[in-house]
């Protein structure tokens, strides 16, 4: 029988393509995940604008701008009610916005970093500054997404817009001297062979991708289930994370070469006046706001010691916090689980080593000593707003939108 089930399993993943690590029944995108409630209330061909409905009677007067990975679908922030990172900023009185990527399809193949940044970050300051009437906006970066927001904010202080009270980067890199495990896959003859192929026009494919991401973590992400689903005929346990694991997302070509080439191989976002970006020249140490840098002990995409290099590079007062376990789970830590710990030393040290030494360790998550940073920059409380958008920006559809549910 379990042969006879293995078999059953092999050839329905044969015909998703890909190996199954859970029950792809058991979640969908807006019935069980990602569903605090909310309005998108901006779009263009490359993103929608999420803002998410109060659940306090008085929020604080800057809003909290979100960017995601555009690599992954955002709602990793917003899997379910009770691991939601969304969910917990709404509920200490955060407005909260939020970038959806768009699954880009042929038609967008042609979009480069330059459109991520204009298209994408800039666009969503610019709106949400607009929509909540604030002075300035608090915005978080979450991985490649905190690589676009810091590169996009380079560019507006270039162009002299102060949008931005302050700067979280959740497990994001500026100094790509150590890329950690992606570098596997980057070298100067792979990225000349992808530039060929895609640097004009063309997709990336988000099967590529999730393929690669997995063979990086082969024993966790692809033995245990070939023997679980094909061997033992078994079927995968419902896990949120592997599902949106699974639920990969293509990339333009332009954009993806530009990102291996410039940050991965050459490493030059870290070099003032390097980089040539919408016109401007890249200078992350005109980035004088407070920021404050999260980074994961185990984390083989974001070594914590590369997140650590941004101290040196941003040009305000930084806060650096480890957590424990890797680049997802360290990040996903919500307070009511009791789970895991984390590291602080406020000393400016100068190196990783040197912080780590000073560092005490805390037990449990992490979000209430950011969400205590945050209150700090995000203004005055005032009566929340009765409806989401503004006369220039209505909602259009109720959240998570459809760009999410686009498959790659």
């Amino acid at each position: 029988a379990s042969i006879t089930a293995g078999i059953r399993n092999l050839v329905a993943d044969l015909g998703k393509g890909r190996i199954s690590m859970t029950d792809d029944d058991a979640f969908e995108v807006g019935r069980n995940l990602a569903v605090t409630p909310g309005q998108v209330i901006f779009e263009n061909e490359l993103i929608q604008l999420i803002q998410y409905a109060p659940a306090t009677p008085q929020v604080h007067a800057r809003p909290l701008l979100i960017v995601p990975p555009c690599i992954n679908k955002f709602y990793i922030l917003d899997l379910q009610p009770e691991n939601s990172f969304v969910r917990h900023a709404v509920a200490q009185g955060m407005t909260v916005f939020l970038v959806s990527w768009r699954n880009p399809q042929a038609d967008l193949g042609h979009l480069g970093w330059d459109d991520y940044l204009e298209m994408g970050a800039l666009k969503a300051l610019e709106v949400a500054q607009e929509v909540s009437g604030a002075d300035k906006v608090n915005a978080l970066g979450f991985c490649v997404g905190g690589t676009i927001l810091s590169a996009a904010l380079s560019v507006a202080k270039a162009r002299g817009e102060e949008r931005v009270a302050s700067l979280t980067l959740l497990t994001a890199l500026l100094d790509f001297s150590d890329g950690g495990e992606v570098t596997h896959y980057v070298d100067a003859a792979s990225v000349a062979a992808r530039e060929a192929a895609i640097g004009r026009g063309g997709l990336l494919r988000g099967a590529e991708l999730a393929s690669a991401f997995s063979s990086l973590r082969a024993n966790d992400l692809i033995w245990q289930y070939v023997v679980g689903n094909y061997l033992k005929g078994g079927k995968p346990r419902a896990f949120d994370l592997l599902y949106w694991n699974a639920d990969s997302t293509n990339l333009p070509g332009p954009f993806a070469v530009w990102y291996l080439r410039h940050l991965y191989l050459e490493n030059a976002l870290r070099e003032p006046g390097r980089l040539a970006m919408c016109g401007t020249t890249a200078d992350l140490g005109r980035l004088d706001m407070p920021a404050y840098l999260y980074s994961s002990r185990e984390d083989h995409i974001v070594p914590w010691k590369s997140a650590y290099h941004s101290r040196g590079i941003l040009g305000g007062e930084t806060t650096f916090v480890m957590g424990a376990s890797g680049h997802i789970a360290g990040v996903v830590n919500p307070p009511a689980a009791a789970k895991r710990s984390h590291w602080r030393n406020e000393s400016p040290a100068a190196t990783a080593e040197a912080w780590l030494a000073g560092a005490t360790e805390h037990r449990g998550s992490w979000w209430p000593h950011w969400v205590e940073w945050l209150r700090r920059h995000a203004g005055e409380l005032r009566k929340a707003p009765k409806q989401p958008g503004s006369r220039r920006h209505k909602p259009i559809e109720a959240a998570p939108g459809r760009y999410v549910k686009e498959k790659a």
